[in-house]
């Protein structure tokens, strides 16, 4: 019962912080998270640390016969969350995510959810064609997508039929990030919850790159990406990959162009995503409400429901 009580414990402060009552000290992000992925990385940002291994010692474990509301139920299978990291996703997972939804590229890091979501995965390529386009995946323990389709679209999904989406270091990958949200209303029910988790780039390998300016997000929606995608393929090159010499970055960037690289198109902060949900409510009028934001140490977590 003290590993309930320690996580309640610690889900009430979140919560106070979250409301302003106070504030939390969040730990700075060790200095491995700004070490340049390889020269092809994962779809999925490899700034995103792993779960940690860490054991939960006995006076934490939860008792098997303990019964707990659905909201704070402990996944029956795993450890408790316990690091600020684990608990900041947890919480937001556990108090807004049920029923049936979906989660986009999940790759080898499925959102952690409670027994009362029910999740199918969605990705563009099937595991094995994503091992063979992404060499660098070929030794993880990849989500068996449930559904192929281009996450950004969802065309093979219904309007109004999902209780939640999961967008987990997704949007960043996107070309029309405005365009992408749209989407993920749409296919969301009346109440549904948009889970949305994006890298602030101050804290992982976009660190040096240039934040995307509203501006910037506007005319990629109205124009299309074709006027800026190269102008992302040579900043990553630059300044993730770290080629240097005219000749070698158009040559790879090349590269990366022919073979459609997953590469993350934009770069923010907190306060440029703040930002852009003001303008999608403001000037886009969709039928959101922000349920919830959280600074996650690497990431930024916002909920929205559909109004």
């Amino acid at each position: 019962m003290s590993g309930l009580n320690g996580v309640k414990k610690r889900l009430r402060a979140s919560f106070r912080a979250l409301a302003g009552v106070e504030p939390v000290a969040m730990p700075v992000p060790s200095g491995a998270l700004l070490i340049p992925p390889p020269v092809l990385s994962s779809t999925v940002s490899s700034a995103e640390p792993p779960l940690s291994s860490e054991e939960v010692p006995p006076s934490e474990e939860v008792p098997p016969s303990e019964e707990v509301p659905p909201s704070e139920e402990v996944p029956p299978s795993e450890s408790v969350p316990t690091t600020p990291f684990e608990i900041g996703r947890w919480l937001a997972a556990s108090r807004y995510l049920h029923g049936e939804g979906l989660e986009i590229g999940a790759l080898n890091q499925p959102l952690r959810v409670p027994p009362t979501a029910h999740v199918k995965y969605v990705d563009r390529m099937s595991v094995a064609d994503l091992r063979t386009h992404y060499a660098e995946l070929a030794h993880l323990d990849l989500v068996e997508p449930d559904i192929i389709d281009n996450g950004e679209t969802l065309t093979t999904i219904a309007s109004e039929s999902q209780d939640f989406v999961i967008a987990n270091h997704f949007l960043e990958h996107c070309e029309d990030p405005i365009g992408t949200i749209k989407n993920l209303l749409r296919v969301l029910k009346r109440g549904g919850f948009l889970y949305l988790a994006v890298p602030d780039k101050r804290f992982t390998f976009d660190h040096e790159r240039p934040s995307t300016s509203i501006e910037h997000l506007l005319r990629d929606h109205a124009e299309g990406s074709a006027w800026s995608k190269h102008q992302h393929f040579e900043e990553w090159t630059q300044f993730v990959h770290k080629v240097e010499g005219e000749e070698a970055i158009a040559q790879h960037v090349t590269f990366l162009l022919d073979i459609d690289y997953s590469i993350h198109y934009h770069a923010w902060t907190q306060f440029e995503l703040l930002e852009l949900l003001v303008i999608l409510r403001r000037d886009f009028t969709l039928p959101f409400d922000i349920e919830m934001t959280l600074k996650n140490e690497l990431e930024f977590i916002m909920i929205l429901r559909v109004i």
